[in-house]
């Protein structure tokens, strides 16, 4: 197979048939539709399987504590709003440990795309439920099943106003590779929750358990602006799971909605030592004034 600009030597620590080859070969792909040099990435990522992605691409890479991907990133591009940032997360380090970050940069609707692998299980803590597991799934730690219900990670973006939601399946890869270069282009926050088997640990939810079940929303004619019906699609109770883009809504990105970052980014003004001294009132603190 040709190598690509973005290809890396480092040894995969992936278990055979786990669904993140899939995710990091759609995001080569969409990297080279794109036309993008690895200087205009940073890939940020967390703790997990999933935190390990950057780890096997060409580009610049920051990784985190458990959780705290999109709080890195949100510095990051409020820094340089004219790099590409891309967040790999686990269901479990973005829902769980990092849910509150999730919140907020929604909110913020900071121009970042979010890639969640979501195998509805903690991989690389062997096996432990997650928060996107379903109620009553059996794990070595919930051995008489899960009490929780499922975090719904769509429902709650939509209800928070996020303006790109994709969902995908690391099984349809020419789907995928689509989607990450759409949310790529969008101008704000963008998401994609990707279904992804764990071939290690999560028994139930298999290649061919989410095969039966996933369909492409082109194909049913879904209008990715219809608020109402991307609600319904995400609430369905007949186990389908639908791929593509669920909902897209223009809005202002976070860098321009303040003067100082769209003028231009921070990264380009100059450092004024006397502007900072006045706003954190150190001259005061050196008089001795502790008012």
């Amino acid at each position: 197979m040709e190598k690509t600009k973005f290809d890396i030597d480092n040894e995969n620590q992936w278990c055979p048939g786990c669904g993140n080859f899939s995710i990091l070969k759609s995001m080569k792909n969409a990297f080279i539709t794109l036309d993008l040099e690895p200087r205009d990435l940073l890939l940020v990522s967390g703790i997990g399987q999933a935190g390990k992605l950057p780890n096997y691409l060409a580009c610049n890479m920051l990784h985190g504590l458990h959780g705290r991907a999109l709080a890195l990133a949100t510095g990051a591009k409020i820094a340089n709003h004219n790099i590409n940032i891309i967040v790999n997360s686990g269901d479990g380090d973005c829902y769980g440990e990092g849910g509150n970050h999730f919140l907020a940069a929604i909110r913020r609707n900071i121009d970042i795309t979010l890639l969640v692998h979501n195998n509805q299980i903690y991989g690389l803590t062997k096996g432990q439920a997650s928060p996107t597991s379903a109620l009553g799934m059996k794990t070595k730690n919930q051995n008489h099943g899960t009490i929780s219900n499922a975090f719904n990670p769509i429902a709650t973006a939509l209800a928070l106003g996020a303006g790109f939601i994709g969902q995908g399946f690391s099984g349809n890869m020419q789907q995928l590779t689509h989607l990450i270069v759409e949310a790529i282009n969008y101008p704000g926050f963008s998401m994609i929750d990707i279904y992804q088997p764990c071939v290690s640990f999560n028994k139930i939810n298999t290649h061919a358990w989410y095969k039966s079940r996933v369909f492409d929303l082109k194909d049913s004619g879904h209008d990715y602006s219809d608020f109402k019906k991307a609600l319904q699609l995400v609430h369905n109770k007949n186990h389908q799971i639908p791929t593509g883009i669920i909902y897209k809504s223009p809005g202002i990105p976070f860098h321009e909605r303040l003067d100082v970052l769209k003028n231009q980014p921070l990264v380009e003004y100059s450092f004024n030592a006397a502007q900072l001294e006045k706003t954190l009132g150190i001259a005061q603190f050196d008089k001795g004034d502790n008012q």
